[in-house]
């Protein structure tokens, strides 16, 4: 079993920039797929960047890349670093987790069963 608690959201104007954390209960190292998800009002959840534990690799939805940074920290704590925002950036923001492939993490978050979620930070921004 794995936690993960999920903080770092809040209200800013558009152009600012704000960091989310994620604190996994234990070490994520290895053959993991940690993932930010987010949730717009009245829309469906979608993915917006992973990060493969064993390799450190990256991968971005079209819609954050080169604005979003997603990171690790000794594979316990990852990191949604969000700068240059948006208003259409505006959600209630997760962290999962699930055992994957290094593929199947390039691929996309829609190919993985991610048994793993933090309880939600709210990311507001105005316009």
């Amino acid at each position: 079993q794995v936690q993960l608690v999920d903080s770092g959201g809040g209200s800013v104007q558009a152009g600012g920039s704000l960091r989310l954390s994620c604190v996994a209960s234990r070490s994520m190292y290895g053959s993991y797929c940690m993932a930010w998800f987010r949730q717009p009002p009245g829309k469906e959840r979608e993915g917006v960047a992973r990060i493969y534990t064993g390799s450190d690799s990256t991968y971005y939805d079209d819609s954050v890349k080169g604005r979003f940074t997603i990171s690790q920290d000794n594979a316990n704590t990852f990191y949604l670093q969000m700068n240059s925002l948006k208003p259409e950036d505006t959600a209630m923001y997760y962290c999962a987790a699930a055992t994957s492939s290094g593929y199947a993490c390039y691929l996309g978050s829609q190919l993985i069963d991610f048994g793993y979620w933090g309880q939600g930070t709210q990311v507001t921004v105005s316009s």
